[in-house]
């Protein structure tokens, strides 16, 4: 069975410690630690964790800024570990794409749920973020055949649906897509 892979980041060498024993206990590898929010980010590069945890006050780097950081670079989730519960580092650590918040003092029981739900939400994200982009390129690619179209049709004096038949059989002929056929009728067209 798959064990998790945490990297695990505080300030506080005895923490670092006990926050090893408990998740070994649960069943998870810590494959790094770190001092400071700039190693821990570093570290994730490097090692590739499931999950970060990061405590929010390190010196370098904090951890809400470095968990902004795996969050743009798609490294990890991170679950930020504090003493400190104000209004004020749970907004920054909202914006920042913190995906679990733990407040210390905390029980080993809290740690798997933390873990499971950040993980699954982070999952959820990046599923989202690829949606996106794949229909981004669909609507361009609409665009690209929509503008070619227009091309063939003004051209040679086509019906829109003769206009596309031409660029998918083009297509089909050829071996290339849809849209790298509009963008050669676009570019030929625009010479």
């Amino acid at each position: 069975m798959y064990r998790l892979r945490i990297l695990i980041a505080d300030d506080e060498p005895i923490i670092r410690l006990d926050l090893r024993q408990m998740l070994e206990e649960l069943g998870y590898d810590v494959v790094a630690e770190a001092g400071d929010g700039a190693q821990a980010v570093e570290l994730a590069r490097q090692v590739k964790p499931d999950v970060a945890i990061l405590d929010v006050k390190m010196p370098e780097m904090d951890g809400i800024e470095a968990a902004r950081v795996l969050d743009e670079e798609h490294l990890a989730p991170a679950v930020l570990l504090t003493a400190y519960s104000d209004p004020g580092l749970i907004s920054r650590a909202k914006d920042s794409g913190v995906y679990g918040y733990l407040v210390k003092p905390f029980k080993q029981a809290d740690l798997s749920p933390a873990i499971e739900i950040a993980l699954s939400r982070y999952r959820e994200a990046l599923e989202l973020d690829r949606e996106v982009i794949d229909l981004k390129e669909t609507l361009e690619t609409r665009k690209l055949i929509e503008r070619a179209k227009g091309v063939l049709m003004d051209a040679y004096s086509l019906k829109e649906q003769e206009a596309y038949r031409r660029i998918q059989v083009q297509s089909m002929n050829t071996r290339k897509t849809m849209r790298e056929i509009a963008e050669a009728i676009i570019i030929a067209h625009s010479l």
